[in-house]
C-alpha cells in the first residue's frame, strides 16, 4: 500500500474517492449480514423463552415430594444394611 505522505493532493483525493465507493460497494452486504444476525439472535431468543416454559411446566406437572426431611447420610428408604463393623448378637439358647 503507498504511503499517504507520498501521494500528492489529487492522488490522495481519488483514493478517498476509491475507499468510499468501496464501502458505499458493500454496504447490500453488511446489512444482509446485519439481517441474518439479528434474526439469528431473535431465534436464540424464542428457543430460550421456549425452553423456560418447558422447564416451568415440567416442574409444575411433577408430582410433590412426599418426604420434606432428607434421609441421613449412608441410609435410604428401604434398605437395611448392618454396618459391617458391628458385633452379631446371637441369641439365647435353652439347655
Amino acid at each position: 500500500m503507498e504511503n499517504p505522505e507520498n501521494l500528492s493532493p489529487e492522488e490522495l483525493v481519488a483514493k478517498k474517492e476509491e475507499m468510499l465507493k468501496f464501502y458505499k460497494d458493500s454496504m447490500p452486504y453488511l446489512q444482509a449480514q446485519f439481517d441474518y444476525e439479528e434474526l439469528l439472535s431473535q431465534i436464540d431468543e424464542m428457543r430460550l423463552k421456549r425452553t423456560q416454559i418447558q422447564m416451568a411446566y415440567a416442574q409444575m406437572m411433577a408430582p410433590p415430594e412426599e418426604d420434606s426431611m432428607p434421609e441421613p447420610e449412608g441410609q435410604m428408604e428401604g434398605t437395611h444394611e448392618v454396618p459391617k463393623d458391628s458385633k452379631k448378637r446371637k441369641l439365647k439358647t435353652e439347655a
